[in-house]
Parts: C-alpha cells; structure tokens; sequence
C-alpha cells in the first residue's frame, strides 16, 4: 500500500471531538500537581511520589521541573492552534464564520482542556527561553484572529475601531472558561461556547449581536457538512 494510500484511510478526529487526554502519565500528574499547589509549590519529589517512580527517574524523562513545565504549556498551546486552523479552515475564507469559527475553537478547548488550559498562569514562572517560545505560540493565535476581524472590518462585517484591543479582550474572556467551567455545571461546552460565540462578536463590534441574530449558527450555515461530536459527552 503507498503513503497516499495510508493516509487517506487515517481517522483524524474533528477539531470539536475531545476524547481522553492523551499525555504521559508523568505529564498527567504533573499537571495535577501544578494545579492544585501551583509551580512552585511543587517538588520533584512530590511529582515523583504522585507517578510512583524515584525522582532518578523521573529525571530519565524530563531533565528538570522546568522542562515538565514547558512541555506542559506549549504541548496545550500547540493543541489549541491545531484545533484553531482546522476550524479556520473548515469555516472558509468569510470572515463571519471564520471568527466564529475559531472563537468556538478556542473555548471548546478551555472547557475539555481546562487543567491543561489552567496552566496558562504559570507563563510567570517559565524562564526566559522557554517564555519566549509559549509567548510565540500565543501570539500567533492572537494574530490570527486579528487578521480574521481586520478582513471583517475591510468589508463591513466588524465595526470595532480598535481591532487588536477588542481580540485580545476576546482572548482573555475565553481563556477565563478555564477557570470556572464545571463538566457538571449548567451548561454544557458547547452552550458555553455558543454564548461566548455572541460575547465575541459584540466585543469586535458585529451589528447582528445587537438583538442576538448572530453567534455559532452563523458559522454552522456556512460550514460544510460533516460529523461533529456534541462535547457535552466528551468532558
């Protein structure tokens, strides 16, 4: 069988699908630890009890604390970009379903993501290479989105006068789902992100939020077909 062949047949999963969190189980309880005592709060050593091995061995995977860090950030940072250019270009090139798109993108990833998501405020305690590197990943996110409502105020679509202002509050409002969001909450990911769909628009100045018009269905109209996988049953 050729590559070509190989390929066509591989099932990739749908930018919205979240399965089980795929990370090395040093990574897994890594995260966790971070997450309930913070980076510096936390030892190797105690990462090392939490996985069950020696901290010799620990350090046979990761050089240092540091290093599980780093790989943490920019290991979820690079999954929310995949996710977000696979629903840019699902959406096409109109940049109403496009920002919608991307927008629905990012909060499905901080509501099945969230203790990886959650990590984002540990960008304080990576050291400067490492900084470097996540801040680059972000930025690239922040600035496709800004080319997305830059277009959109090109035609008319946004009306926002301060574009970069408005996508950077559009970021850190979706970054927040992070935060709060609950599997058992009232509101499933997808709802959440059909709001924040609305929020978003508001924020880069579409005329339809105005009476709710517009929000996720915007997108939906323009997409093509294909299988999507409700998040509700995937946290």
């Amino acid at each position: 069988m050729s590559t070509q062949s190989r390929q066509e047949t591989v099932d990739v999963p749908h930018w919205s699908a979240y399965g089980p969190l795929d990370l090395h189980p040093i990574l897994v309880h890594t995260m966790e630890a971070f997450n309930e005592h913070g980076y510096h709060g936390t030892s190797v050593r105690d990462i090392a009890g939490r996985v069950g091995v020696t901290v010799p061995a620990l350090y046979y995977h990761y050089a240092n604390k540091q290093a599980l860090l780093a790989t943490l950030l920019e290991t979820s940072m690079k999954d929310v970009l995949d996710r977000c250019r696979a629903a840019a270009a699902e959406a096409g090139d109109e940049p109403l379903p496009r920002f919608c798109a991307m927008v629905e993108s990012i909060v499905l990833y901080m509501a099945n993501r969230k203790g990886l998501a959650f990590l984002d405020t540990e960008i304080r305690s990576l050291e400067p290479d490492n900084r470097a590197r996540y801040v680059a990943l972000r930025d690239y996110l922040e600035h496709m989105l800004l080319d997305t409502v830059e277009a959109g105020i090109a035609r008319g679509v946004f009306t926002t006068p301060i574009p970069a202002d408005a996508v950077r509050a559009v970021l850190i409002m979706c970054q927040g789902v992070a935060n709060w969001y609950r599997a058992d909450g009232p509101l499933s990911a997808t709802e959440i992100a059909e709001r924040h769909v609305l929020l978003s628009l508001g924020t880069v100045g579409h005329p339809g939020t105005v009476d709710g018009r517009e929000g996720i269905s915007s997108r939906r109209r323009a997409a093509p077909p294909g299988p999507r996988t409700n998040p509700k049953n995937r946290h």
